[in-house]
């Protein structure tokens, strides 16, 4: 669903969980420009997921707000927004009896398309990602590279304006890795905003054109990925990672 999106604007954004009352997240605040491809990145227990819980509407912040603006600043809501987002986490999020059809066919209905619009983005999503030959097979019988694919064609089916990816090639070989990154490339070419996180932190470098990094709930640095290396005077993104988070293990 293409619209007239500008920016994400989060907003002094804290999420306190009860009842130990600690913080997943701080007084955070970030602006995500569309068009790009952002990455999220921080170690263990750095608020990630809470972050794009918060940004998916999975969850309430304690405080705060998430604004999606659109260019002519009105605030995009409710029933657009969610059909404007679209969500691969990195749990597998389909029914493994079913196969990829019947998934694709039944959470395009769930995002609003019509039966001729999820005929033509069920026929596209299973070319692009390679899934084609398997497309009647139960997906509980698929390698973990194709049901990595089938999650993210189900993420795109809809075509959103706002795509959020959770790991999105974690445990995958490498020519899964390959038609993933090259489909996410070409979405994004077309208008798509991307949200990533990733513990790859090499291929965060070369997929993401900006880069938030947070730790302990709080953002501690953000920018286009290569000015931020040059801003710290670090040759890879993993320099820059132990640099600003430190060496100690994380649970």
């Amino acid at each position: 669903m293409k619209i007239d999106f500008s920016h994400i604007s989060i907003d002094a954004v804290s999420k306190q969980y009860i009842p130990n009352l600690s913080f997943s997240l701080e007084d955070f605040n970030l602006r995500i420009n569309a068009n790009s491809k952002f990455g999220i990145l921080g170690p263990n227990g750095a608020g990630k997921t809470t972050l794009i819980s918060i940004l998916t509407g999975l969850l309430e912040p304690s405080s705060g707000k998430v604004d999606y603006v659109l260019k002519n600043g009105n605030l995009l809501e409710g029933i657009k927004l969610k059909q404007s987002i679209g969500f691969v986490p990195q749990d597998f999020a389909f029914y493994p009896e079913l196969t990829p059809v019947q998934n694709l066919h039944y959470f395009g209905a769930l995002s609003g398309l019509n039966k001729a619009q999820i005929k033509t983005r069920t026929e596209f999503t299973l070319e692009a990602l390679g899934l084609t030959a398997v497309a009647k097979k139960k997906a509980h019988t698929f390698s973990g590279g194709m049901k990595r694919r089938l999650n993210l064609a189900i993420g795109i089916i809809h075509e959103p304006a706002i795509l959020f990816l959770d790991e999105p090639t974690v445990g995958v070989d490498v020519q899964s890795k390959f038609a993933i990154l090259q489909l996410l490339d070409k979405i994004n070419s077309e208008g798509t905003t991307i949200i990533y996180t990733s513990h790859h932190l090499t291929e965060a470098q070369d997929f993401c054109s900006d880069i938030a990094m947070i730790d302990k709930g709080k953002l501690i640095c953000t920018n286009e990925t290569l000015r931020l290396l040059e801003e710290y005077q670090a040759t890879h993104l993993e320099d820059l990672f132990i640099k600003l988070t430190g060496q100690a293990l994380r649970d």
